[in-house]
């Protein structure tokens, strides 16, 4: 099968969904909508197309004559990463790209033309699923929706609501993350009757957060101190993650747990998160960490006894799972996707998330009820195994594309190649 995906072929997500497919000898072609490396996925063509902002928002590949200009755009957008002109460049890029994609759209259908794919996966609605549904008129297309795809974009304005509908009423097949999303999509566009999948947006999670253990020369590299708990933030820079409310839950924490160590991951070097850190004065009992590869991130839940995910919008967090699959007791916003997964004061903690008070009572809650955190830890881990381990997911997600196949045929609008494809 030749699958060719619109995705952002930098990011973790697209690499672990993607590389099974690779892995798996079908051919793989990747649009990638940001700049990216050539070889950015081992064993997938990559073809850059950016649109909307990306070639600026990215960190350009760049050869040595052009590394000055390279290192001062990328300290620019370090500075806006760490500030709230995060957020006003979110919702610029969010009022360009509508522009950008009709401008883009007949080069787009060229290329794909060119390419004859036996199906096209947009892994994201905006704005990837938005120029996918608009460019691709003669080949399946499936389209990926995750995170606060639904709950914040597709609300942000009349025009992309207007292009979230068109893209749910193109696609051939869905997959969402969560149960929440699917209810969404068959309101809003998607065909009642076309296949979908539920499945977490990265394809799963992989048998080493299972089997994890602490490493004693990670935390020693990391300067996180043994014998202590540990609390992770493992979110990242995002404007709907409330961090804010984390740090000032963490010298409520220290009062009655004062050994506590609080990680945070993707902060390393946030201006506004130092700041936070130097008036709330906890800045001896909190590590900020650069973004982890999984096998880092899985250690630090190994060694962990809680993780915290203090977001107003989200599908299934990925890191959610990693969490729990790697033992720690997750503590996250009482979101109705979260409510899939974790059972408040069962195998997690569910709060306000723009609570500080509730947060630090969760927190403290989860590290003084040891008998709680080891029952949730195998629930957590029966549950993730039996609906998010990798190679079941993946195998799932490659039944569904021949399943979005044989649905085209049967509506009569299959290429020859796709029904031989779909046949396989």
């Amino acid at each position: 099968m030749h699958i060719c995906y619109v995705a952002d072929a930098r990011s973790p997500i697209a690499k672990n969904w993607i590389s099974y497919f690779v892995g798996r000898e079908h051919q793989v072609t990747v649009v990638s909508s940001y700049p990216c490396s050539p070889d950015e996925i081992p064993g997938a063509r990559i073809i850059q197309f950016p649109f909307a902002l990306s070639s600026f928002l990215s960190r350009p590949h760049t050869d040595k004559a052009t590394q000055t200009i390279a290192g001062l755009r990328a300290e620019l957008l370090s500075k806006l990463r760490s500030s709230k002109i995060l957020a006003a460049s979110h919702r610029i890029r969010t009022w360009i790209a509508p522009f950008d994609i009709r401008r883009k759209t007949k080069a787009l259908s060229t290329l794909i033309d060119e390419l004859q794919p036996d199906i096209v996966h947009a892994m994201r609605l905006p704005f990837e699923g938005f120029i996918a549904a608009a460019a691709v008129t003669r080949i399946p297309l499936l389209l990926s929706v995750w995170g606060n795809d639904f709950t914040l974009f597709s609300n942000h304005s009349r025009k992309l609501a207007a292009l979230t509908y068109s893209a749910l009423r193109r696609a051939n097949g869905l997959h969402c993350d969560c149960n929440r999303d699917l209810s969404i999509a068959l309101t809003q566009g998607f065909g009642h009757g076309r296949p979908w999948r539920v499945l977490p947006g990265n394809g799963g999670i992989h048998k080493f957060f299972f089997n994890a253990v602490p490493d004693r020369t990670l935390l020693h590299q990391f300067r996180i101190p043994e014998n202590v708990p540990i609390i992770v933030n493992p979110r990242g820079l995002r404007t709907y993650v409330h961090h804010e409310a984390f740090f000032k839950a963490i010298p409520l924490v220290l009062r009655r747990i004062p050994n506590s160590f609080f990680v945070a991951t993707g902060m390393l070097g946030d201006l506004l998160v130092e700041r936070w850190l130097r008036r709330l004065k906890i800045g001896d009992s909190v590590r900020l960490l650069p973004i982890l590869r999984r096998e880092e991130l899985a250690c630090l839940f190994a060694a962990a006894q809680v993780s915290v995910s203090p977001s107003s919008h989200d599908g299934t967090p990925n890191t959610l799972l990693e969490a729990m699959a790697g033992g720690c007791l997750p503590i996250a916003g009482d979101i109705e996707s979260v409510r899939e997964w974790v059972v408040d004061g069962e195998n997690g903690f569910l709060c306000t998330p723009d609570d500080p008070v509730a947060l630090a009572g969760c927190i403290v809650r989860a590290l003084m009820d040891s008998e709680l955190r080891s029952r949730a830890q195998r629930i957590n881990r029966r549950l993730v195994s039996e609906r998010a381990e990798y190679q079941r997911a993946m195998k799932s997600a490659e039944h569904f594309y021949h399943e979005v196949l044989m649905g085209v045929r049967r509506a009569g609008t299959l290429s020859k190649s796709c029904c031989a494809c779909a046949n396989e």
